[in-house]
């Protein structure tokens, strides 16, 4: 090969320059001849700016990465040997919503989990599969690397509603909960080991290792004194010892809005009494690395980004590409088909679970079932996301209201019909197929 074609559809995003960074270290072994960026014409100022700051921190390493602008996905498709996507319908204008309405019904908003999880699926996966559609006619060889949050929700609906096989979907947690593990204890990175398995954003630690071993109980015993995990986006209320000893699995950070509800839901109503949403917080930063962005004298990633609550997710993509390119059969986490690597969801649903990163891509880790302290809880999200994807796909109210019940974080029948109505309203333009449905 002469070099590998690489498309990344929201190029415009202010993560853009981790994906760069990620890109221009791995050169040696993951040639990329072209990287195009592309974007809806509402994004073409970002475009430019990220655009021109690739393009200085290229030439700067002394690297023959071209790299294209283009706010038409179907020139930049035709020949692509990977694409990613790192789109956000609506914007942050829309996420804000997502976290806003549901705090009036006393109901958690959070961009990922509960209605807000349900409304950016619900506005993320059609456009997605439309790119599906693009790619099947322009590039059908190509691998589909999607981070576009929901990811697992996305993966579930890329495997059942598009004719796309090669498709993965990638998330930050897991890779954030290993180097929390790692600055715990005070140890690179590399000498820690999870065994990763359960869904996007409900995905547990099952054991735990340090140069091969098990230390999962000292691990969560420094979890109960105080040295937990978190991210930027998630409050960290710490955990309550007997419980996580009860677990018996190291939880990921998302897991507090499902075990600490009315503590997590407090905090956010308090937050957003002082701060505004999580959107108007981002924005800010947003604001901030663009303005940096636009420096010319800038050529490389600044260290701001890490502020951004989805750090590491376009290294995190540059590695599973050059593991797929390279043969490479290490292990990473990542969503893909189940295949019977949990025993208690369908081998057709996406996972979120260690596998061997190949050239023909992921084989899933079998880890057996789950344990049952954590399995029934995996199950019930798993059917909020099926129902979720299936709704968007096909527009249908009732199948949203019904998404909206099964979700643990709605507390009742009643709240979800008046909170999806209110949520169905406030995102008429973005979901097109539901404008004739917004009441039953």
């Amino acid at each position: 090969m002469d070099g590998l074609k690489i498309v990344t559809i929201g190029g415009g995003s202010s993560y853009t320059p981790e994906l760069i960074e990620g890109f221009i270290k791995r050169y040696d072994e993951l040639p990329v001849k072209e990287l195009w960026l592309v974007d809806v014409p509402e994004g073409n100022e970002k475009l430019k700016n990220v655009g021109a700051l690739a393009k200085r921190m290229v030439e700067k390493a002394g690297v023959p990465i071209d790299i294209k602008l283009s706010l038409d996905r179907r020139e930049a498709l035709p020949g692509a040997d990977f694409v990613t996507t790192q789109i956000r319908v609506g914007q942050l204008g829309a996420r804000a919503k997502d976290e806003t309405i549901p705090l009036k019904y006393g109901v958690i908003g959070q961009e990922t989990n509960g209605p807000g999880g349900l409304f950016k699926g619900l506005r993320t996966i059609p456009v997605i599969l439309d790119i599906c559609r693009d790619i099947e006619t322009l590039c059908p060889d190509a691998w589909l690397i999607n981070f576009s949050n929901p990811a697992g929700m996305v993966t579930e609906a890329v495997l059942r509603y598009s004719n796309i096989s090669k498709t993965i979907g990638l998330c930050n947690v897991p890779i954030g909960m290993r180097m929390g593990i790692s600055e715990m204890l005070g140890v690179d990175v590399e000498r820690v080991h999870i065994d990763f398995a359960g869904l996007n954003h409900m995905v547990y630690g099952l054991n735990v290792y340090l140069d091969g071993k098990n230390i999962t109980d000292d691990v969560l015993n420094k979890l109960v004194s105080g040295e937990g995990m978190t991210m930027k986006n998630i409050v960290n209320l710490g955990w309550e010892k007997d419980f996580i000893k009860a677990l018996g699995a190291l939880p990921c950070p998302y897991h507090r809005y499902y075990y600490q509800t009315s503590k997590m839901l407090e905090e956010e109503q308090k937050d957003y009494a002082e701060k505004g949403s999580r959107a108007e917080v981002v924005q800010q930063l947003e604001n901030e690395l663009f303005e940096l962005y636009k420096n010319t004298e800038l050529s490389e990633k600044p260290k701001q980004l890490e502020e951004r609550g989805g750090a590491y997710y376009s290294d995190a993509a540059c590695s599973l590409i050059n593991s797929i390119y390279n043969d490479k059969q290490d292990i990473q986490p990542v969503n893909t088909r189940n295949n019977g690597a949990i025993a208690s969801i369908p081998a057709e649903s996406a996972v979120e679970v260690n596998c061997v990163i190949t050239k023909d891509g992921p084989r899933p880790i079998a880890v057996g079932d789950l344990p049952v302290a954590v399995r029934g809880l995996v199950q019930q999200i798993k059917s909020f996301e099926r129902v979720s994807a299936e709704a968007a796909v096909m527009g249908d109210y009732h199948k949203a209201l019904l998404a909206m019940v099964i979700n643990p974080l709605v507390p009742s029948d009643s709240i979800a019909k008046d909170l999806l109505d209110e949520m169905l309203e406030a995102h008429r333009y973005y979901l097109p197929r539901f404008n004739e449905n917004v009441v039953s």
